[in-house]
């Protein structure tokens, strides 16, 4: 079937090259968000073949999932930075890099991680918003000055939220709904500047970010809820 096929593709593909979730312009790459998303394919055929769902040499796919996984922790993770980078052998930051806990790589609270949202913190933040990666023209091929990628902002809010860093995940996506427009829309882009939506507009994968976000604050306030002894299926003040 497809999925086999695909399987059978990534087999060798996950080790080539490739231009990165941000379709870089310059050079191929191994970008480390491409290789954790290539874990990410092997690990859920891996789920899947331990609950019977699909048929497969299941120990096969594990060694192959804990290849890629060794080599992403060992060639993606720059020690002098304390973070993950862009693509191996780089020092550039990226923002992708939050995906990482997200798909369930590594724990959230996972050192290698709590370094790499400080670094993304420290020098992908401006004007209170992320930056999608390090600028870098011989990287990705393009001129700069474009706005704020806006689901890397709902990444990071979602990282504050694994983290157990409630206060700054609430800050961040009230910062994020109070730019959307007048029927609660969002663009790819945010110029912070000239305070204006840029880009695709309406962006899915904003929206995507908006909701997924909101689902993660949601379910810590239900457990609260849950805490305090109150009924969960009664409507929040």
């Amino acid at each position: 079937g497809l999925a086999d096929a695909l399987l059978d593709f990534l087999e060798t593909a996950w080790e080539q090259p490739d231009d990165g979730i941000w379709e870089m312009r310059g050079p191929r790459r191994h970008f480390t968000h491409s290789k954790v998303m290539a874990w990410v394919a092997v690990d859920r055929a891996v789920r899947a073949m331990e609950k019977g769902r699909r048929s497969g040499d299941v120990a096969h796919w594990k060694a192959l999932r804990s290849q890629i996984h060794d080599q992403v922790c060992r060639e993606g993770f720059d020690v002098e930075l304390n973070s993950f980078v862009q693509y191996y052998g780089s020092k550039h930051l990226d923002a992708s890099l939050l995906m990482i806990p997200l798909v369930g790589f590594l724990p959230p609270n996972d050192p290698r991680m709590v370094g790499t949202v400080k670094a993304i913190e420290t020098h992908l933040i401006q004007d209170g918003l992320v930056a999608r990666y390090t600028v870098d023209p011989e990287v990705d091929g393009m001129p700069h000055g474009e706005g704020q990628f806006l689901a890397c902002s709902f990444w990071l809010a979602d990282n504050y939220v694994l983290q157990g860093r409630q206060p700054g995940a609430e800050q961040l996506f009230l910062k994020l709904l109070e730019i959307r427009n007048d029927v609660g829309l969002l663009s790819e882009e945010y110029d912070p500047v000239g305070k204006r939506l840029l880009g695709n507009f309406p962006q899915a994968f904003s929206h995507v970010g908006l909701v997924n976000t909101a689902m993660n604050l949601g379910r810590i306030a239900r457990a609260q809820d849950f805490a305090d002894g109150s009924k969960p299926d009664n409507p929040r003040a």
